[in-house]
């Protein structure tokens, strides 16, 4: 017997459905990154040169943590670090060629495979997941 308390709710039914298809998606990755290092080169090149503290802030993470991720892209020739402008205490990340090269091929190859999938959608179906979109965008940034 299944009782109103074991059924799934509407919350629990949307998160296990992103977070299904967050991994699906993350399986057409081909990089050896991390899906924390994809996100940091994300960051950068929407939000252009950031300090280490900035990019964990919008990363919501933990600084210690960003500066081992921004120290291994650094190392991998994907992000550049440079002085502060007008602090010297400071620096500042900017994304490499190489890191826009990584992702523009990361973005591709799951952009590719995720049209294929929505293509097999009917024209509604289409429409209900471009309007859950914005919306889904809108709780991301709460």
């Amino acid at each position: 017997m299944t009782y109103a308390k074991d059924m799934p709710t509407d919350a629990q039914k949307l998160a296990q459905s992103v977070a299904r298809l967050n991994r699906r998606l993350r399986q057409e990755r081909r990089s050896d990154l991390t899906p924390t290092q994809i996100a940091v080169l994300g960051t950068l090149r929407t939000h252009g040169p950031q300090t280490p503290g900035a990019v964990a802030a919008l990363e919501r993470v933990q600084p210690p943590s960003m500066t081992r991720t921004l120290n291994h892209l650094v190392e991998e020739g994907l992000v550049l670090r440079e002085p502060h402008p007008t602090d010297g205490r400071q620096v500042v990340m900017t994304i490499a060629d190489k890191g826009l090269d990584v992702l523009a091929e990361e973005r591709s190859r799951r952009d590719g495979w995720l049209a294929q999938q929505l293509a097999s959608l009917d024209t509604a179906e289409r429409e209900v997941l471009r309007r859950s979109a914005a919306i889904m965008e809108r709780l991301a940034v709460v």
